[in-house]
């Protein structure tokens, strides 16, 4: 493999192909702050990483070509969407026998030079890995952070440094594929375990067995911080404690041991408090859903962790953090608020696997118990949606009015016919008193129009393309003035 300490140094020239790509775009972050002259190429397709790569200077191109490929490179980096027998910039770089990696490679590579924590699971990883960056950078602890998505509280880019030379590394890890086992980690924080992606793990056990050997690959000084709440990732914990591991075992959560058990929750005024038993004051949260303060519950467990190994926690410190937590605002995509029109709230979410629909949808009811929630929902391949069908159906329950969509396709799968966003609608409308059905998402706006009064929450919800209705709808509320 590359020598990645050779080339993160100032000066060094790294190529990355598909650099718009959520992953390798917050690798080119790291690099940047590193003093790395870095290049790319991908499609001419806009994505939120255009801001942020314009905003570092960062100089791309939007097309392959192999002339963008030159002697002098010290490596170049790419997305696993692209080979060399279908991208010439990589077949170049091949030819010309320069070092190559592919992201996850990458990053491994990277983590390897820290103390390092992977941050995984099926749900919940992204916005612990925003607030354990949040709560680091606020305790002022020598950490860098890589989150797998835009985080406003790190100036809506995915990576945030808190000093230029970090000792501790902490990085949101991704199970698709077993991507993770390519990272190098000190700790593991493990959110949630649970059937998905159907295409690559096509049974529960196939998922929970990847979790169980990444947690494998922790040294024997190293930290397993598990959710006591979520069944499998307490299943995994199980496994690995009676496969005879030495490594730390640290639970959190409402049903766990230990000073990160949560003793008491309740919503005030559009906020959320709670206390935790090894800490004397309560803790605030200004983002809606029970499962937000379990993702707090994991980032604090984190974060002490690695102030323990930094020399440990002080008052100030505790404080500056708990400060921290309750002004944190979210994650891109995770109940976002995109706006406000005619006292209609306007909000966007991530959310694609039915427990994670269910848990976001109650949580926001009971933050805005006032406000009648109307939900667009786009599903994300048709495997997962054939494989979860009766999880979906059942998961809009806290919703006052659902509208559903065609499945958004996959490039990594191929359609047998058997299952369409009209099934779904079919199988929700069974269970639900409101259920409305479009295709295409921007056919909903006149229907929306129709629906939506003031003290609505409008939420586009699911990992397709109906992110567009909810900016949409909002635009000509607004332009009208409604």
């Amino acid at each position: 493999m590359t020598d990645f300490a050779r080339i993160l140094r100032p000066g060094a020239k790294v190529h990355c192909v598909g650099i718009k790509g959520t992953g390798l775009s917050a690798l080119v972050e790291l690099l940047h702050t590193a003093g790395v002259s870095v290049s790319g190429s991908d499609t001419a397709e806009v994505f939120y990483t255009d801001a942020i790569l314009k905003e570092i200077g960062t100089p791309y191109f939007e097309t392959f070509d192999a002339r963008h490929i030159t002697p002098d490179l010290d490596a170049v980096i790419y997305s696993a969407a692209y080979t060399p027998d279908t991208n010439q910039e990589l077949a170049e770089a091949e030819r010309l026998g320069l070092p190559t990696l592919k992201y996850t490679d990458a990053l491994g590579a990277y983590s390897k030079l820290f103390d390092s924590s992977g941050i995984a699971g099926v749900h919940g990883k992204t916005t612990t890995t925003a607030m354990a960056g949040v709560l680091l950078y606020s305790a002022g602890l020598p950490a860098q952070i890589l989150a797998g998505s835009a985080i406003s509280d790190f100036g809506a880019r995915s990576t945030l440094s808190v000093v230029r030379k970090p000792v501790y590394f902490v990085a949101e890890t991704c199970e698709y594929r077993r991507h993770f086992l390519s990272f190098h980690p000190n700790r593991i924080v493990l959110t949630s375990v649970e059937s998905d992606h159907q295409d690559f793990f096509p049974t529960y056990a196939d998922i929970r067995d990847a979790f169980v050997e990444y947690v494998e690959r922790l040294p024997e000084t190293g930290e397993l911080i598990y959710c006591a709440d979520d069944a499998g990732a307490s299943e995994v914990a199980d496994i690995v404690r009676e496969r005879g591991s030495k490594i730390k075992f640290t639970p959190y959560g409402f049903s766990a041991k230990g000073d990160f058990r949560i003793k008491a929750h309740e919503v005030r005024n559009e906020r959320q408090v709670f206390t935790m038993e090894g800490f004397a004051k309560p803790f605030t949260l200004r983002i809606a859903g029970r499962h937000s303060v379990v993702d707090a519950a994991a980032a604090l467990a984190l974060v002490s962790s690695i102030a323990s190994a930094a020399g440990g926690w002080n008052v100030e410190m505790l404080e500056r953090v708990r400060t921290a937590l309750e002004n944190f605002h979210g994650s891109k995509r995770r109940s976002e608020i995109i706006g406000m029109a005619g006292n209609v709230l306007f909000m966007d979410d991530y959310g694609h696997h039915p427990t994670a629909i269910r848990t976001t949808l109650a949580g926001l009811k009971d933050f805005y118990p006032n406000r009648r929630l109307i939900v667009s929902f786009m599903s994300h391949t048709y495997t997962r949606t054939a494989a979860l069908m009766d999880q979906f159906a059942e998961s809009f329950a806290s919703a006052d009015i659902v509208i559903l969509h065609e499945i958004y396709a996959s490039a990594r799968e191929r359609y047998t016919g058997s299952v369409t966003g009209k099934t779904l609608f079919e199988r929700v409308k069974a269970l639900h008193p409101d259920v409305y059905y479009t295709a295409a998402p921007l056919d909903a706006i006149p229907l929306l129009e129709a629906i939506l009064s003031p003290g609505d929450l409008f939420l586009t919800m699911g990992a397709g393309d109906n992110w567009k209705l909810g900016r949409a709808v909002l635009e000509k509320a607004t332009a009208v003035h409604i």
